[in-house]
């Protein structure tokens, strides 16, 4: 039985919350390249089990860990990477394909969320359901995210490099947007959100391919490793300083009482 929230499930939007994201979506890239280098059963097997231990974590808690929450982002980080891969790969869908079909999948949890909740406000991710729809967005953002990054890198012919740096421009647009010219805040964040996949994604590949692939040559696995050791150090940072919890406001403060109300009543 998966217990309802009693509060945000979903960390506070700071800058290392970004710096975490695009970390994780790099990371993510990475360990999924590293376990396709040996048996792709095998390694399809770990990322299953990786993102379904994750999953039961952040599901059992009622409030927002970072711990919890930034390891799920991470399994499904490697497990979106893997799926969009095996798409072309094995299925033989192009990436222009994939790239589309991600689009419209992704553009379809949104409305079915919208539909539902009426707001794709991640300060309203204090429901069970919001959060299953938060995390279906999160899936289909690293898939779709991996496929754009392989796309502009190899069907363009820009290179993983070049593919990192107009990432890395593009998302400046919704932070220019909502900073200066009053972009609506929750089109800016998932307009980011989305563009952090290929921009981290662009920067593993560049930096784990082989020079005859447009990388760096530094491996996959080396990669990996280093930025996982440096996603831990930043989440043990929040876990411990809470800098990233959010405060609820008056709907999901009635909500809480309401909740512990009903326990009470019990």
């Amino acid at each position: 039985m998966i217990p309802e929230p009693v509060a945000a499930k979903v960390p506070e939007i700071t800058l290392l919350f970004w710096v975490i994201k695009i970390l994780t979506t790099c990371g993510g890239e990475a360990v999924s390249d590293y376990l396709a280098l040996g048996n792709r059963v095998i390694g399809g097997f770990i990322e299953i089990c990786l993102v379904a231990a994750a999953l039961v974590w952040q599901l059992q808690t009622r409030r927002y860990v970072a711990a919890a929450y930034w390891s799920l982002a991470y399994a499904i980080a490697i497990f979106g990477t893997g799926v969009s891969d095996a798409l072309h790969l094995f299925v033989g869908i192009p990436y222009t394909g994939t790239t589309l079909l991600w689009a419209v999948v992704l553009a379809l949890v949104f409305w079915l969320w919208y539909r539902t909740e009426g707001t794709l406000s991640i300060h309203s991710i204090y429901t069970r359901r919001r959060e299953m729809f938060y995390w279906a967005v999160v899936f289909a953002t690293f898939a779709l995210g991996t496929a754009l990054g392989d796309f502009t890198a190899t069907v363009l012919h820009l290179g993983y490099l070049a593919s990192g740096i107009m990432f890395f421009l593009i998302i400046l647009i919704p932070a220019v947007g909502w900073s200066r010219l009053g972009l609506n805040s929750i089109v800016a964040f998932w307009f980011a959100y989305v563009v952090t996949r290929p921009l981290g994604a662009s920067f593993a590949d560049y930096f784990g391919r082989p020079h005859s692939l447009s990388g760096a040559n530094f491996g996959s696995g080396r990669v990996a490793v280093i930025v996982a050791i440096a996603v831990a150090i930043l989440v043990g940072y929040l876990a411990v300083t809470r800098h990233d919890i959010q405060r609820p406001d008056e709907q999901q403060a009635g909500r809480l009482a309401a909740v512990r109300h009903d326990v009470v009543g019990r």
